[in-house]
């Protein structure tokens, strides 16, 4: 905690780039083991504190935090439809222009956070206990909301203006540190004035009640019911009486009372009623996720089966999909393509089932037809990011790298800031004997997880290989120049920041 307070205190007084340093030092001596790491974004009369730029920066070194502490889930399926959930919710929202980027953790935890820089994490087990798209795109929607608002600066930016620097910078503490770890909050708050507290917590309440209301307008006008987000909000609140001890996180982060139910419902209320049909692959995301949690694919198939035998399902796609997949990862490849053929028949130009086929098939020594099948999806889906990646995929196992890196190398200029995409050009580039190109792209993976020193040395030794072209080798310089120069200006505002401890 000192460290901490010694870089908000920091913060508290200086200009942005002193501002990020501390904020850059605060995010480095957050425990790496906290649970749910949320960190709302910035701005207001904030904005004037920290430029574009530096906001990215910030938001690099969150997610580095984050991935150290939290297991993110690398999935492109799952990836892709929470992408176009969210961008369908930010374009109905209040800055339809800002960008996100929307990831999953691979936790049972049912929660949700929004970081700078447009970061949005989505725990697997909201997603597994939304019982509607509707409910999960509410949740959504609250977090895209303090991206909007901006509600850290505008929290810090409140306790300087109130405050003298000590009381003002413990209570920064506790907002950030209640944010990643309820319990390490609780802690911090022991201490501070009674009276200020008070007004940090209707300052937060006020947070949460703005997010909710603008979460409850994007929602209808994406066409979702509006009243997901109360009915959200009460299920849970019912979760906690029943369970005291067991309350979900997402109650401690986002604290539920019955004034805030009332005033979500009052909000609903001004909308029309909408019931529409959840779309299949919400279905489809939260049944490959509760396969993906049975760490026994034996025991998955049986509580699968058993499902479907007693017709004790949401979605009966979505369960025989389940079905298929636990089988596949016990290695019942014939009875699992069965399956996928079955439900190919009654949805052909289902990507999640399009994709299982042909794997199936590739398993079953069919690659060149399972080639052919997901060649021919991505030419009728050329923007389908999980088909392309697939196909990416099933080129490398046989052994076309050439093919399947100038698939990757075209996906890559059109999806940049994808780790997995990045991943498999540095596999491809190795196994098609092209060193260069292989430090190159393992240095972008390394960037994208936000570890700029060894990205820079992995660029570093792509140019010191004997025999690079012209071409190559000023593209690579070129990268290696961007960044050098973001890690010399990490290196000043740490410096800044250390002088004025």
């Amino acid at each position: 905690m000192p460290v901490v307070l010694s870089a908000l205190a920091t913060a508290r007084s200086l200009g942005s780039g002193a501002l990020l340093a501390a904020l850059l030092t605060l995010a480095a001596v957050l425990p790496v083991g906290a649970d749910p790491f949320r960190l709302p974004d910035f701005g207001l009369s904030a904005n004037r504190l920290l430029s574009a730029a530096e906001e990215r920066q910030l938001g690099r070194v969150f997610l580095k935090r984050v991935r150290q502490s939290l297991p993110i889930l690398e999935d492109p399926l799952v990836e892709d439809y929470l992408q176009d959930l969210g961008y369908r919710l930010a374009a109905a929202s209040e800055a339809a222009t800002d960008r996100f980027t929307f990831f999953l953790i691979d936790q049972p935890t049912v929660n949700a956070f929004a970081g700078p820089d447009g970061l949005i994490g989505i725990y697997a087990g909201l997603v597994i206990t939304s019982q509607s798209e509707a409910e999960l795109a509410a949740v959504m929607a609250h977090e895209i909301a303090h991206v909007t608002q901006r509600h850290l600066l505008r929290a810090v930016e409140d306790q300087r203006r109130m405050i003298g620097p000590a009381t003002a910078l413990l209570i920064a503490a506790v907002i950030l540190g209640a944010q990643v770890d309820a319990q390490a909050g609780a802690a911090a708050i022991a201490g501070v004035q009674a009276a200020t507290l008070q007004r940090q917590i209707h300052f937060t309440r006020q947070n949460e009640e703005e997010a909710d209301r603008l979460g409850i307008t994007a929602l209808a006008e994406a066409g979702f019911d509006p009243y997901a987000m109360p009915g959200f909000f009460e299920r849970l609140s019912k979760t906690r009486r029943t369970y005291e001890n067991q309350a979900p996180d997402f109650l401690l982060t986002h604290p539920v009372t019955t004034d805030r139910i009332a005033d979500s419902l009052a909000r609903a209320g001004q909308y029309r009623y909408r019931q529409r049909p959840d779309d299949l692959r919400f279905h489809l995301v939260r049944a490959r996720l509760r396969e993906l949690r049975q760490t026994d694919p034996a025991r998955a198939a049986e509580e699968f089966k058993a499902h479907l035998d007693a017709h004790r399902y949401r979605n009966r796609t979505a369960e025989t999909y389940g079905y298929a997949l636990a089988l596949a990862r016990q290695g019942q490849n014939a009875a699992a393509r069965d399956l996928a053929r079955a439900l190919l028949e009654e949805f052909p130009n289902q990507a999640e089932l399009v994709i299982l086929d042909a794997r199936l098939e590739a398993r079953l020594g069919a690659r060149e037809a399972a080639i052919a099948q997901l060649q021919a999806a991505t030419g009728l889906r050329p923007d389908h990011r999980p088909l392309r990646l697939a196909y990416a995929e099933i080129l490398l196992e046989a052994g076309e790298y050439r093919r399947a890196r100038a698939t990757l190398e075209e996906l890559a200029r059109g999806q940049a800031g994808s780790v997995s995409v990045y991943r498999l050009l540095a596999e491809a580039a190795l196994k098609s004997g092209d060193r260069p190109a292989t430090h190159r792209y393992r240095g972008e993976t390394l960037y994208l997880e936000g570890e700029l020193e060894p990205a820079i040395r992995q660029l570093q030794l792509a140019l010191k290989i004997p025999g690079l072209g012209f071409h190559q080798a000023s593209e690579i310089q070129a990268r290696l120049s961007d960044l050098e120069e973001e890690w010399e200006r990490e290196k000043k505002d740490q410096k800044k920041t250390q002088s004025r401890q």
